[in-house]
């Protein structure tokens, strides 16, 4: 049916095979066949009410005689915008705010331990536009603002980690506008925050009117639950943004993005899984859900008429592990929360089996990309004359 946007991969796989035909897809499509996890009839309860997905999911290590397992329960959240986009900001803003709060509330009677939100949380993705009021507006400051205030009870009254993406205002340097993470501890008080360190210039998504790339580096969380760096949108299209994120300590790297069917879906269940492959960790990739229209018409410099939405955010977040596995997705098109049970433990194991950071050759490389950035540079290229 024309307009209907396609449910999920996973759904029309289990439509149309079963038994050990769907198994064997599976094993070839996504690793192996990740066990479900249980999700608590309180969970799935809420879920209904409320209309959103909740599926949970569970990944083993072997067991060691010398660690205990470091088990962690990871919960992706994906969203849509509540109101219009041409209501009030405040009231899209707190709209936002409960729904989000449902989707935590779920998350924490499901066990999670660390849960992370999409790119820009709190508002529309206003940047394809690039009209400065009113969506500047929803940018606040990632120490004090009202999401970071929001979350930090919920982080507290769930013992849980939360990862918030905003729109930030650095108030300390004037006011200038960030793309950032911000890291709530499950006490509750802020450990600190990541930037955005790729900024597209791509057709809608030329957000350079907005802000610039991240002048802090990859810093990595040390948390109670494990060490974790947020790798922003854009910066999943970077081999070498996860890698320094994991050459910091990081065990789980997130990817809260948006991104649209039009543009990335065939990269989305490719990237965040080959950075897990390459740098023995988990990722996970968390993605926005819906179409969210405008007031005013854009364009995109293709040459194609003007519009007011630029195409359906597929949600589809999913998590990835370091030997090459990864769990479902959630839907492309409804609210959600996926729940994976990991054990920390599996990213050193595989370090041991595969060695691909011990035969890496940084030092190879750290020689070749400073001559890279010269603007001087000749390619090593041997031509036949």
């Amino acid at each position: 049916m024309a307009g209907v946007e396609f449910e999920g991969l996973e759904g029309a796989l289990e439509k149309a095979l079963s038994g050990r035909e769907l198994d064997e897809v599976t094993r070839i499509l996504y690793g192996k066949r990740i066990p479900a996890l249980e999700i608590p009839a309180k969970a799935l309860d809420a879920a209904e009410k409320a209309s959103f997905e909740i599926k949970g999911f569970t990944v083993e290590a072997q067991r060691e005689q010398l660690r205990a397992p470091r088990k962690v329960r990871i919960a992706a959240i994906q969203n849509a915008i509540v109101l219009p986009t041409t209501y009030p900001i405040a009231e899209q803003r707190h709209a936002i705010f409960m729904r989000v709060e449902q989707l935590i509330d779920a998350a924490a009677i499901a066990g999670a331990n660390i849960a992370c939100l999409q790119e820009a949380w709190t508002m529309p993705f206003a940047f394809c536009t690039r009209e400065r009021l009113p969506w500047t507006e929803f940018a606040e400051s990632a120490e004090t603002g009202p999401a970071t205030q929001f979350l930090q009870k919920l982080a507290a009254k769930y013992n849980m980690v939360i990862i918030s993406p905003i729109l930030e205002r650095d108030e300390a340097k004037d006011e200038v506008i960030w793309n950032t993470a911000v890291v709530i501890s499950n006490k509750g008080h802020v450990i600190g925050k990541s930037r955005k360190n790729h900024i597209p210039r791509v057709g809608d998504f030329n957000e350079s009117t907005y802000y610039m790339e991240s002048q802090l580096g990859h810093p990595v969380f040390e948390t109670a639950f494990g060490k974790i760096g947020i790798n922003i949108c854009y910066g999943r299209h970077h081999p070498q943004n996860w890698m320094m994120y994991a050459l910091n300590g990081a065990e789980i790297i997130f990817n809260p993005s948006a991104t649209v069917g039009g543009l990335s879906e065939p990269l989305w269940g490719i990237e965040a899984r080959n950075a897990a492959i390459a740098n023995h960790c988990f990722t996970v990739g968390i993605n926005r859900v819906g179409t969210e229209s405008f007031p005013n018409e854009f364009t995109s410099g293709n040459g194609l008429a003007a519009h007011k939405d630029f195409g359906h955010f597929y949600g589809s977040s999913y998590v990835a592990c370091p030997d090459g596995s990864r769990t479902p997705s959630l839907s492309r098109t409804k609210d959600g929360v996926l729940v994976t049970e990991v054990d920390l433990n599996l990213c050193r194991q595989v370090k041991d089996h595969w060695g691909f950071r011990m035969t890496q050759r940084l030092e190879l490389y750290g020689k070749s990309i400073t001559e890279a950035a010269k603007p001087d540079y000749k390619p090593q290229v041997i031509r036949d004359h």
